[in-house]
């Protein structure tokens, strides 16, 4: 049987679906349940941010019917990104090497380790309740195919434990004609996720390709917008790099690889993460709603 195809949005609290999703005066609490009687799943992309606290998302699942899943962003230096010290739980920040700038880079593994405990610890309540899904891995634009980044891929998954990691280059080297196989067979071995994504179709080092496949039995896709004018903006904002409003032809190109993906899959995700608005309407949500109407009229099961 092809899985169905859970449809969703990165984050249920960004600015946009605040503004412009929810019905006005919605408190900030009621915002979650309000979503969750319209989608099945979410990606949470706070996490990357900021570590959870196990009573914050102990919250999560309470807010949640029972077969919700929710899959949670990484935080930055799990996937190699430089932090504040400020943004790292005040009891693991003492002797942390900080740079001129105030912020974490290259800590020491052990150092590295105790924050991938801390993270994984504070998921606990999803984790008791079924609804965690994946742990999303970003990596950041400098991180290329390479020896030693498929080594710190691995140690990060055997940090995992038991819960999946959901991987995301963000360098062409990651594509290239003479890596695809030889990477998606590594991911394989290691029952590591592949994640495929939607993003604009331009010729630059730090644009991910599209590479439908799948690694594992579950299928998961981001769709990221199709701006290319701001999408290497200094200084710009996730919501300014990310504006982009799908349009039924842009969507209807992925009916027939949502279908492949569905077929070969036990779970399948498809999220989006183009978290701005167009005249008053939140992208995100009018893109999942859209994508969900062309899957059904072409009797692709979703969720």
């Amino acid at each position: 049987m092809a899985a169905t195809i859970r449809i969703g949005t990165c984050s249920w609290a960004d600015d946009a679906l605040s503004k412009h999703w929810y019905p006005p005066g919605t408190p900030p609490k009621e915002r979650l349940p309000y979503y969750a009687e319209r989608y099945s799943t979410v990606e949470v992309d706070s996490t990357y941010y900021r570590v959870p606290t196990e009573a914050m998302v102990r919250g999560w699942v309470e807010r949640t019917p029972d077969d919700f899943v929710m899959h949670v962003k990484a935080f930055g230096l799990m996937t190699r990104h430089p932090v504040k010290l400020e943004q790292v739980p005040p009891d693991l920040r003492e002797g942390l090497p900080v740079d001129d700038r105030g912020r974490v880079d290259r800590p020491p593994r052990e150092a590295r380790g105790a924050v991938f405990r801390e993270f994984l610890g504070s998921l606990a309540p999803l984790r008791e309740t079924g609804k965690l899904g994946g742990i999303l891995f970003q990596m950041p634009p400098y991180v290329v195919w390479k020896p030693s980044s498929l080594d710190y891929i691995e140690w990060a998954n055997d940090q995992l434990g038991d819960d999946a990691m959901l991987f995301e280059p963000r360098h062409r080297s990651w594509f290239e004609d003479d890596v695809r196989s030889d990477l998606l067979r590594w991911l394989e071995e290691r029952k590591i996720t592949w994640v495929v994504v939607d993003a604009p179709k331009v010729d630059a080092k730090n644009v991910p390709e599209t590479l439908v496949a799948t690694t594992t039995p579950t299928a998961y896709v981001r769709f990221h917008g199709r701006n290319a004018a701001t999408w290497n903006t200094r200084g710009g904002s996730a919501a300014q790099r990310f504006d982009h409003l799908y349009d039924e032809d842009e969507l209807r190109e992925w009916v027939g690889p949502l279908r492949e993906l569905s077929n070969e899959s036990e779970e399948a995700y498809a999220f989006f993460n183009n978290n701005n608005q167009t005249n008053g309407v939140a992208q995100a949500p009018a893109g999942a709603q859209l994508l969900r109407k062309l899957l059904d009229d072409e009797r692709v099961p979703t969720a």
